[in-house]
């Protein structure tokens, strides 16, 4: 069994930056997707950024070009460097696991099995 666990969430001010991490235990390949979502209170949850076995990524557009998601397979960690933050990125974020290693759908939460606990990241503006 998957286990994923979120760290790195805070609060900051609007322009400010983030780092999330997520480290996945139980699974010992290479070969696996994962992903960032994000749910704000009265919305869908949403993909934000995923990143496949060949480290391919693919974001949303609202965070192109300031979100950063990157993986270090040794460490089994999924990172998700976040800058110029602004108070619609507020939302509880969550890391995904699926052991298919590749996707042409990184940012549907569907195509994800394993889900972590969450953790919030607060703008203020």
């Amino acid at each position: 069994q998957v286990h994923l666990v979120e760290s790195g969430g805070g609060s900051v001010q609007s322009g400010g930056s983030l780092r999330l991490s997520c480290t996945a235990s139980g699974y010992t390949e290479t070969k696996y997707i994962m992903g960032w979502f994000r749910q704000a209170p009265g919305k869908e949850r949403e993909g934000v950024a995923g990143i496949d076995s060949d480290h391919l990524t693919s974001y949303a557009d609202s965070v192109k070009g300031r979100f950063t998601i990157y993986r270090n397979n040794a460490r089994s960690t999924l990172y998700l460097s976040m800058s110029r933050l602004t108070p619609e990125d507020t939302a509880m974020y969550y890391c995904a696991f699926d052991p298919r290693p590749w996707s042409f759908t990184l940012l549907e939460p569907g195509q994800y099995s394993h889900w972590g606990q969450g953790t919030q990241v607060t703008v203020s503006s």
